[in-house]
Formats: C-alpha cells, sequence, structure tokens
C-alpha cells in the first residue's frame, strides 16, 4: 500500500499531500516537505500553506520567514481561508510586511519595521467576506489597532462579537477587550470576564494574563489573588512577557507563592529581554539588594538599571545615578550619577531632586547646568513641591542669596525636617531673616522630635545657654546624649565642655576628657585642642606631653590659632602663628 502512495504521489498532487502528512505525523519532516512542495508546485493551497509553515518553522528545510510569506501569500491568492487569516495576522503584528501587497520577490529580507496594516486589512477583510470566525477576529483587529485612516470603533466591535459569538477565540478575547474600553456597569464587567474566560479556556496568553488581572483586583468576579497568581504562571509558561513580569514580581514578594528569588530572576529576566522595561527595573533591584539568600551583585544591577534608564523608565535613572555616586558595581563618576539623576529629577521623581541639590551644593554639576536645576527647582516649589523649595533654598544660600533662600527653606519647613532645621539657623544668625530665638528653637524642636541629629544638637545648645527660652541644663545633657548615640563629634564635644564644669552639673574631669577624646578622634579640632590641654596638664592622671603634643597639632592643621600658639609655648613649633 505504501508504494501504490508512493507512486501515486508522483502523479497526483493530492495524494503527495496526503502522503506529506503522513509523513509529518511519523515525524519525518524533510521527506515531507518534498511531497508538500510537489503538491504546493501544482497550486494545491492547502500544500502551499503547509510550506508556508514549514518555512516559518523551520520544518524539514531551512527557517526563511520570506520564503514562508511568499509560499503563505500564494495560498490566500489560491483561496485559503486559513492562510488568508493567518497573512492578515502576522502582517498587522509586523511579523511579516508586504511591500504594497505584491508578490514572490516583494517581500523584505530585513526584518520588518513595524505592522503592514494595509496588507493585513486586505487578507482579513477576504477571510471574513468567506465567513471566517478567525478572520472577522482578524479585520476587527485592524479595525481596532490600526492606523487613524483605517480605524471603525463600531465596527470592530460588531465583528469582535459576530466572531466570538461563532465560538472564535480570538473574538473571544477581542470582543471583552472592546467591551471593557467602554465601561460599564457591573453586569458589563461579568460579561467581560465571561468572554475572557471563553478565551482563556482556549488558551490563549494574553486572555488568561487578563482574566488573571480581573480576578486579582475583583473586577467582575470575586477577587481571588492566588488563583490570579496561578493564571499569571500559566500565561507565563505560554511565554507572555507581561505575565512573566508578574509571575516574576509574585515570586520575587512571596505574594501567594513560596518566596524563591533565584526562579524570580529567571521570569523577570525573560520578561526584560522582551521588551518588558519594569522587569528590567527589577531585575536591577533583586540584584542590588542583600538578602539571606544571595549578596548584592552592583555590576549586574548597573546592566538592568541602564537598559530600563536608557528606555525612560526615571526610576531606573535614578538608581543608576546612585550607583555611579557610591561606585558600587560601576566607576564612580558623579558627572554621569547628575546625568541619570537630572533625567530622573526632570520626570518627577523627589528622590532625584534631592540628589541633584546634593551634587550641587558639592559643587559637582558645572554652574551653567546649576542655573537650568535652580530654574527648575523654582517652578516646581512655585507649585508646591516642598522638595523643590528645600533644594531651591540650598541652592540659593550657597550662592549667597540669603534672603531668597531663607523665603523657600521657610515655605519647604512645614512639611521638610531638613528646611526646618536651616530655616532655624537663619532665624537664630539672623541670616536672610529677622533674628527670631523664640521661634528659632521651636523650629529646631521641631527638627529634633523628626529625627534631625544636628537640629538636636542646635536645640540643646540653645537650651544649654537658655537662648530663645529657659535655660534647661538637663535637657539639653540628654539631647547631647541623643546625638552621640548617632556619632555627632560636636554634640560629644558639648558633653565634654560641660562636665569640665561652669554648667551647672557636678564637675567630672574624667568624663568631660573621655568625650574629648571621643570627639577627637571623629576630627573635632576644638575636642583634640582641650584633649591636649588636658593631657599636658595631666588633668586626669600623669601628664602626657607626646600625646598632647600630636593632639594639638591635629588641631593647628585644621586652622585652631590657640592649639599653634599653644605648640609654640611648649616648644613643639618654631612659630605660634599656623
Amino acid at each position: 500500500m505504501q508504494a501504490v502512495d508512493k507512486l501515486l504521489s508522483l502523479v497526483s498532487p493530492t495524494s503527495a499531500l496526503r502522503r506529506a502528512a503522513r509523513l509529518r505525523e511519523l515525524g519525518r519532516d524533510a521527506e515531507a516537505f518534498t511531497y508538500y512542495a510537489r503538491a504546493a508546485q501544482a497550486g494545491v493551497a492547502e500544500a502551499e500553506h503547509q510550506v508556508a509553515l514549514c518555512y516559518f518553522a523551520g520544518l524539514g528545510v531551512p527557517a526563511s520567514r520570506p520564503e514562508g510569506a511568499r509560499w503563505l501569500e500564494r495560498a490566500a491568492e489560491h483561496g485559503s481561508v486559513e492562510s488568508q487569516t493567518l497573512l492578515a495576522g502576522l502582517c498587522s503584528h509586523g511579523i511579516v510586511h508586504l511591500s504594497g501587497g505584491g508578490t514572490a520577490g516583494l517581500f523584505k529580507t530585513s526584518e520588518p519595521d513595524g505592522p503592514d496594516f494595509d496588507s493585513a486589512l486586505k487578507w482579513a477583510k477576504r477571510a471574513a467576506d468567506m465567513g471566517s470566525p478567525r478572520g472577522q477576529a482578524a479585520l476587527a483587529y485592524v479595525l481596532a489597532r490600526g492606523p487613524e485612516r483605517l480605524r471603525d470603533p463600531e465596527a470592530a466591535h460588531a465583528l469582535y462579537r459576530q466572531s466570538a459569538d461563532a465560538g472564535c477565540a480570538e473574538g473571544c478575547l477581542g470582543y471583552a477587550v472592546s467591551l471593557a474600553a467602554r465601561g460599564g456597569d457591573e453586569a458589563s464587567r461579568r460579561e467581560v470576564v465571561d468572554y475572557l474566560r471563553r478565551a482563556a479556556l482556549a488558551e490563549l496568553p494574553t486572555a488568561i494574563y487578563l482574566l488573571a488581572v480581573l480576578i486579582e483586583q475583583g473586577a467582575g468576579v470575586d477577587a481571588n489573588p492566588p488563583l490570579a497568581v496561578q493564571l499569571f504562571r500559566q500565561a507565563a509558561e505560554k511565554g507572555l512577557p507581561a505575565a512573566q513580569a508578574r509571575w516574576g514580581e509574585a515570586l520575587m514578594n512571596g505574594y501567594c507563592v513560596t518566596q524563591n528569588l533565584d526562579e524570580a530572576e529567571s521570569w523577570l529576566r525573560r520578561a526584560a529581554l522582551a521588551g518588558d522595561i519594569e522587569a528590567a527595573v527589577r531585575v536591577g533591584d533583586l540584584n542590588a539588594r542583600s538578602s539571606n539568600e544571595r549578596p548584592p551583585n552592583f555590576i549586574e544591577a548597573a546592566i538592568w538599571y541602564r537598559r530600563a534608564a536608557e528606555a525612560g523608565h526615571k526610576v531606573a535613572a535614578r538608581s543608576l545615578g546612585s550607583l555611579y555616586l557610591t561606585g558600587a558595581g560601576i566607576p564612580q563618576d558623579e558627572e554621569s550619577a547628575a546625568q541619570w539623576l537630572r533625567i530622573a529629577a526632570e520626570g518627577g521623581d523627589q528622590e532625584s531632586q534631592v540628589g541633584i541639590a546634593n551634587l550641587l551644593l558639592r559643587g559637582a554639576i558645572r554652574a551653567e547646568e546649576g542655573a537650568t536645576v535652580a530654574a527648575w527647582f523654582e517652578a516646581a516649589a512655585s507649585a508646591g513641591d516642598r522638595i523643590a523649595a528645600h533644594n531651591l533654598g540650598l541652592w540659593l544660600a550657597k550662592g549667597g542669596d540669603e534672603r531668597d533662600a531663607a523665603k523657600w527653606l521657610r515655605v519647604a519647613a512645614a512639611e521638610v525636617p531638613s528646611a526646618q532645621y536651616l530655616h532655624a539657623r537663619m532665624l537664630a544668625e539672623g541670616r536672610g531673616e529677622t533674628q527670631n530665638l523664640e521661634t528659632a528653637r521651636a523650629m529646631f524642636a521641631r527638627a529634633a522630635d523628626a529625627g534631625v541629629i544636628d537640629a538636636q544638637v542646635a536645640l540643646a545648645e540653645m537650651m544649654l545657654n537658655g537662648r530663645g527660652g529657659e535655660r534647661d541644663v538637663a535637657g539639653a545633657v540628654r539631647l547631647f546624649q541623643r546625638a552621640t548615640a548617632r556619632g555627632h563629634s560636636g554634640a560629644m564635644f558639648a558633653l565634654g565642655a560641660i562636665h569640665d564644669g561652669g554648667h551647672g552639673i557636678p564637675e567630672d574631669r574624667s568624663v568631660a576628657q573621655r568625650w574629648f577624646r571621643e570627639a577627637a578622634k571623629l576630627g573635632n579640632a576644638h575636642a583634640q585642642l582641650m584633649l591636649g590641654r588636658y593631657l599636658a596638664a595631666g588633668v586626669v592622671g600623669e601628664p602626657n606631653p607626646a600625646e598632647a603634643v600630636a593632639w594639638m597639632q591635629r588641631a593647628a592643621e585644621q586652622g585652631v590659632e590657640a592649639a599653634q600658639q599653644e605648640l609654640y609655648v611648649m616648644g613643639a613649633s618654631d612659630s605660634p602663628e599656623p
């Protein structure tokens, strides 16, 4: 019988087509292609369609998109509705591009540069006119998503409905999306869910994903996040990038599933490589953070942040700028940091605005660039952005415009603790504002309560000396102690001075020397001077002239004239002048 079939296939295109199908079932793709090609050369539309599929998939022949498209168009011209529908879909998604709807030899050999909606419209209309539900769905897609000159939303909606009612999964998906776009009541939302379920049962990845979104949100159906996550996984396994991103995020955060960072990264990478920018940011985040399971990998984080930042993602730009600031994973480069932080700041990212302000104050941004950023800050501050007002105040204060600096810091002080501290300083010193010690003290207190360490020290100083209110030595000591716990050398020096005597609490020189030493080790020049004096005089224990000279020399190097003069008196310097 096989011999007869083989003999018939040599003379009958129909028999060649049947033999090709049997060989395909046996997995003998190369032989099957030979017989499909023989029937196709005879003009059998089904054979032409199969030859096209072989070229697209590389079954029994080297894969070739142009050859696949050429044979698919031949089959479509010969009346294959299946080919017409498939060709319309490939053209509308930019997988195939027909130059002016031409025939063989007119196909582009390079990658398509976008959807070919005109060709898609032509072939979808032919299939739809033949009564094909899938052709109707393809035509509806062109009328709904094509260029404005081709669009007809009402016709698209009707075609999707017609296709869906005929049981076409693509029609069900399209009708659900079209229906959802029209809004409506709860009954409409339930109808959307119903049509998405039908499409999802046909295992369309987009339908499964959209159904998961609605189930997670409880829109038109009872909310069920665990089920939604499993649907995200199902769509992800079918290759949908958006679903891969959501499934990866669920694994990353342990959302309705056991947390698995390695698997999360694998799925997020797939989505990112397919063009999902948010997924690229999440891959960066995973590599930038430390966990019990894995250490950070800043080199990898920088790669993914850059990918997303170059696509315009402002948070990724800020993260990349931060890596340049710290030199984590990439060489430290304040100019590059400023470049990326500026992109994020101009996109409205407040953390980047703060970063830009810090770079301005450190002189890492050129003056002409600073003027541009300052103008942007002023526009944002005038619109009520307190962070921008804070940054503008810092910049103006640095440039010597204390009156305007005070104005903007006063605005920012309504919400921003660091602005409360800076404005309080200006009030206390009478810079840019009329001096007002009472208001300054109250504002220092607000910033101190918010955890601003310099404000705690400034408030303690006012309480110690009775400026702007009653003297409160015990309260001042408590504040200084809070600041020393966070490593503030000025607070350490102040505690040393308080215990040195004359501040209303019992004198304790050993405690004073201990605090002077702690502050001196942190580089506080006045503490270094006092520690040198204590050691030279043997205030606590035996004198230690050598160590005394060493600490005084450090103070002198920081410009403390008294230290230089005492070194001269002690014979450790040739001159009393620095």
